[in-house]
């Protein structure tokens, strides 16, 4: 036994752990495979004793805990592959010049693997296959890589690197490169020269920038460039050696490159694969001139500024036309559908969104056995031609949204994961629909002509991971189960229709909800307790509705939330929460305005509010938009991972459908779905605040905006301090309230501050000259306040209307009278039931003013103004009680103010 040499137990369905395990008494072990089993546990620390170990295989054995670094340090050692091993942790050692001399495979792909590059990697000088992609490797990538001159294939993809590429000019032997999906940064003007053997190179998702060197594409062995996803900028030039050139796959989408497309490409003839969609081309291209390219399956030229041309080509002469698989024509100036694609069967995925192309969609699209992507979004498209009844359409996934369709939604499309019929006309769809499309994830019916109840069927989806039904005319109560059975939707969009009742209390423990949206509805009665169970929550909207309660403080138990919107409802009391103890880590917009909270602004409440107060790094995702992932670990789904992302019945039916395709082309035509949003992998969606005294519908939401509106409550006492730590703040509205005191001076550390509405409060004193300091301030209401002094003068100041500082009688200097008078301190405040005879009770029928008003207690309310402040009072206080729609709402006028009772919505 001691003299064994090789052992191979791969998928052996090997259990239990290594701690215990012989194999370490073989001395002369030279090759061990235990890949594909599951031992669910750590490596022992034994392995570096197994001194004559020359490969090491332990690739998707379900590892976790801490990897030796001893085993690095066995100087026999050719190949180690511990891949696929998600709960393995590790570090790489300093490399010592006499460690792992030989060790050339070096496979730590899909580990949690983590830390720096070390520079000390040059020392393994016979390394040739170095994969660490899919780790949590950080920082920049050390320049003694190029020392690596033996590396053959190097893919560093999937993980955290940033700052620029190094040099790989001195790697002769290198033919495959991946560095996608990082955040690298800067120009690759010549880091390629002279590599004569690189087939692959992909960059993709960085931040690299600059022209593309045409270099790139003569490098004479090479097969695929992907620079997509990147920052890349300018025209492409011509290029040289177009005739000998090998490349097969070109994939530049999503950069910035502009002018016309090069001619050169369209005379690579091996090429099968040509990806320019989502950058700024422009010009006219006749679609015919693809027509030499024989090999090509894959066009994209989707969301540029051109026009294709589809004229020239005759339908019934398409013999020398390349047989399409990916047509990808959105945004293209298209009028009319490419008739000769009738006759191109293996059509696998067909873009024609953001056109011009009126009409009937024809009978003839549903019918390819192989089309699993249609998107047809955005045209003027009214009706479908018929028959259905013999319709088995094969599609995954299905975009309809925008258009002007009618009727009942099309209902044969039984393998669909994504469905887009938003904003369009469609006014049925079968009751049992869960039947017709069982395997939906994402489902959109937004913006159409639905109405009647929610059916129940919508809880008998098994996957379904959002649901939007907003903006329709849907009425009757939210069904109990879509409350209940939340522990795989993750969107549920409500937003604009006639729902009313209450929100069921039974949420469960599971509930995955990111993003609840009941904005626009009748719904009433308490905010249920049981929302608190949604720990991912992230968007939070039941504004405009009718219920009423108390500050829900129980929802600063989420900590994922960032924003919570419940403007114009009953809502009351006090918004402090003096038993809470966490922090709102997350929450950057908030909207209470249109409700009746009272008390001071607890400052306790501002200082939870910690991404506020920009105290935080900002990630590089905080440029972006809010988006919410449908799907765990969405950065990560690739084309083979699909296995975890839907049912492995359909997997195993594309799979099949595609089986003819590399898997590089599948890959990058699956990346085209993710990132441009149509595989419903992320759900973007629009928020309205006030600002500027204007509503504002921030289509997509960005991840920095900063808001709080507390408009048209009841706050009063001083402005607290604390609100000036909010640094990060865009949007700030307090109008309408009953603050006093002075404005803070230290107000002018809200340096990002863009709105300000202080309107119609009680404030007094003079202006802050800090205001002058808040240089991106493009609006600012100080109006119906008790303001005395001199305007400031400088900055932005001379840029507000007068009717921004009017109802402050003391108040002098541009754009307001000048102060040659002198400065006129204001008077104290009127009391808001005085002169209650101005309140608007217009809507109050003359028998109920004689009820209320006739009777013995006429002659004492009409000489007494005590009684009669009183009794208007209790008229008040009944209405608001008794009628709903009735609401307090403080006014000014003439620099006095006054409180109102007013038909709300």
């Amino acid at each position: 036994m001691g003299h064994v040499t090789g052992l191979d137990l791969s998928e052996e369905f090997i259990s239990g752990e290594l701690h215990n395990s012989t194999l370490f008494q073989l001395h002369h072990l030279l090759h061990l495979n235990l890949a594909y089993n599951d031992f669910s546990s750590s490596i022992p620390l034994n392995f570096d004793k197994l001194k004559n170990l020359r490969s090491l295989n332990f690739s998707s054995c379900r590892l976790s805990g801490h990897f030796p670094k001893g085993i690095f340090q066995i100087q026999t050692l050719n190949v180690l592959d511990v891949s696929n091993n998600k709960d393995l942790h590790g570090a790489l050692p300093n490399f010592q010049e006499d460690d792992a001399v030989l060790l050339h495979t070096m496979n730590l792909s899909n580990t949690n693997f983590s830390g720096k590059l070390p520079g000390s990697i040059s020392n393994l000088k016979q390394l040739s296959v170095l994969d660490l992609s899919n780790c949590q490797f950080i920082e920049t990538l050390t320049i003694s890589m190029s020392e690596l001159t033996h590396l053959v294939y190097l893919d560093l993809s999937f993980n955290k690197f940033t700052g620029s590429l190094p040099s790989f000019r001195m790697m002769k032997n290198l033919r495959y490169l991946s560095l996608a999906h990082n955040s690298f940064t800067g120009t690759i003007s010549t880091h390629f020269e002279g590599l004569e053997n690189l087939l692959i190179i992909n960059l993709g998702d960085n931040s690299l920038s600059g022209k593309i060197p045409a270099s790139l594409f003569t490098l004479p062995s090479l097969q695929e460039l992907t620079l997509s996803h990147n920052g890349f900028h300018g025209p492409l030039d011509e290029f040289s050696n177009v005739s000998s050139s090998k490349l097969q796959l070109i994939d530049l989408s999503s950069n910035s490159l502009e002018g016309t497309i090069p001619v050169s490409i369209f005379h690579l003839e091996e090429l099968r694969f040509l990806q320019l969609s989502a950058n700024e081309f422009s010009g006219t291209i006749a679609l015919d001139r693809i027509q030499r390219l024989q090999s090509l399956h894959t066009l994209g030229l989707s969301h540029n500024n051109l026009s294709v041309d589809i004229t020239s080509i005759d339908e019934h002469d398409i013999s020398s036309f390349p047989n399409m698989k990916y047509l990808l024509l959105g945004s293209c100036n298209l009028g009319e559908f490419p008739g000769f694609l009738r006759n191109h069967p293996q059509l696998h995925a067909l873009d024609l969104s953001n056109n011009q192309i009126h009409g009937i969609i024809p009978n003839w699209i549903w019918r390819f056995d192989s089309l699993v992507y249609l998107n047809l979004s955005n045209n003027f498209l009214t009706t479908m031609e018929g028959p259905f009844d013999d319709l088995h359409s094969k599609l995954y996934i299905l975009d309809l949204h925008s258009n002007q369709l009618h009727g009942s939604i099309p209902t044969f499309t039984e393998y669909a994961v994504h469905l887009d019929y938003s904003s369009n006309n469609f006014s049925t769809f079968p009751l049992d629909l869960n039947n017709y499309i069982p395997f939906v994830h994402y489902l959109s019916l937004s913006n159409n002509n639905f109405q009647g109840k929610i059916h129940e069927a919508f809880c008998n989806f098994t996957y379904l991971r959002l649901l939007d039904l907003s903006y329709n005319t849907f009425n009757g109560f939210i069904p109990k189960c879509l409350m209940t059975k939340n522990s795989t939707l993750r969107v549920l969009n409500l937003a604009g229709n006639k729902l009313q009742g209450s929100i069921s209390d039974t949420i469960s423990s599971s509930c995955n909800l990111r993003f609840l949206n009941l904005n626009e509805n009748l719904l009433g009665g308490v905010i249920p307790d049981s929302l608190a169970n949604c720990h991912s929550l992230q968007v939070l909207n039941l504004g405009n509705n009718h219920f009423s309660d108390r500050f829900p403080c129980f929802l600063r138990n989420i900590s994922t939330l960032r924003v919570l919107i419940l403007r114009s409802n009953k809502l009351n009391g006090s918004i402090s929460c003096p038993h809470s103890t966490t922090n709102w880590e997350m929450l950057h917009i908030v909207d209470l305005s249109y409700n009746n909270f009272t008390g001071i602004l607890p400052g306790a409440l501002l200082r939870s509010w910690t991404k506020m107060i920009g105290n935080q790094t900002e990630s590089q995702e905080e440029q972006g938009t809010l988006f919410f992932d449908m799907f765990d670990n969405h950065d990560n789904i690739r084309y083979n991972t699909l296995f975890s992302v839907i049912n492995e019945f359909l997997v195993l039916k594309l799979f099949k459908l595609l089986s003819t395709e590399p898997y590089t082309v599948a890959d990058h035509i699956f990346a085209y779905y993710v990132t441009s949003n149509q595989f419903g992998g992320r759900y973007l969606n629009s928020v309205t605040i006030v600002s500027r005294a204007t509503q504002m519908q921030w289509i997509k939401i960005p991840s920095a905006l900063t808001s709080l509106d507390l408009s048209c409550n009841h706050f009063q006492g001083p402005i607290p301090q604390e609100l000036s730590s909010l640094t990060t703040m865009y949007n700030l509205n307090l109008s309408h309230n009953a603050f006093s005191s002075n404005i803070p001076s230290s107000i002018g550390n809200l340096r990002n501050l863009e709105s300000m509405d202080l309107s119609n409060n009680n404030l007094s004193g003079e202006i802050p000259v800090e205001l002058l300091d808040l240089n991106f301030l493009a609006y600012l209401n100080l109006s119906f306040n008790h303001l005395w002094g001199r305007i400031p003068s400088g900055g932005q100041m001379y840029t507000f209307e007068a009717s921004y500082f009017e109802g402050n009688e003391g108040l002098c200097g541009p754009p307001l009278k000048d102060c040659s008078n002198g400065i006129v301190r204001d008077s104290d405040p009127t009391p808001v039931y005085e002169m209650h005879g101005s309140i608007e009770l217009n809507f109050l029928s003359v028998e109920l003013g004689f009820i209320f008003g006739f009777g013995i207690f006429i002659l004492p309310l009409m000489l007494l103004k005590k009684w009669r402040l009183l009794y208007w009072q209790i008229v008040d206080n009944f209405l608001q009680r008794v009628v709903p729609q009735l609401d307090f709402v403080y006014e000014h006028c003439e620099g006095k103010r006054y409180k109102s009772l007013r038909w709300m919505r």
